[in-house]
């Protein structure tokens, strides 16, 4: 089985798959009377379909051990999806590439409690994956008519483990 050491996240890194939300580096500006400061624009929410909408939602994930081995990813054809974590608590980010709708050259992410991810229209990725502790998320993505979730079951010889550097 492949082992999969876990990188922190950047935005560089990450570019193939998404975009990487955080204040860090961020355009912003004061609103609200100069007692709120606006990080503008952190990610674009991208929806198609007939009768899509944008939702948010709030999702609360249990948190899985290391190594921890990878045996399911999927992919939302006709939305984006955000995750931005709401606790103190790292957790992983586990991206694929796509070869003709098969998820390829899987890649890990650690991911601070200061960073949130929104994963492309189509991209492969690993399921919610906080770490140490329970952790809620804030997730925005796509709601309506249509099915915007496609899973793959890994083969044997497809799954991997992923630990921490």
């Amino acid at each position: 089985m492949k082992t999969l050491v876990a990188a922190p996240l950047t935005k560089d890194a990450f570019a193939p798959f998404g975009e990487v939300i955080e204040k860090s580096g961020s355009e912003s500006f004061l609103i609200n009377n100069g007692k709120c400061r606006r990080h503008h624009a952190l990610a674009k929410v991208d929806v198609t379909g007939e009768g899509a909408e944008v939702i948010v939602s709030l999702f609360s994930g249990t948190p899985y051990a290391l190594p921890h081995t990878v045996e399911l990813v999927e992919r939302h054809p006709l939305g984006s999806q955000a995750f931005y974590p709401l606790g103190q608590n790292d957790w992983l980010v586990i991206a694929c590439s796509d070869a003709d709708g098969t998820p390829v050259d899987p890649q890990a992410f650690v991911a601070s409690s200061a960073q949130g991810v929104n994963l492309k229209r189509g991209v492969w990725h690993g399921v919610l994956t906080p770490l140490y502790e329970p952790s809620d998320f804030l997730v925005v993505d796509r709601g309506g008519q249509g099915d915007n979730l496609e899973e793959v079951h890994l083969e044997d010889d497809q799954k991997f483990q992923i630990v921490l550097a």
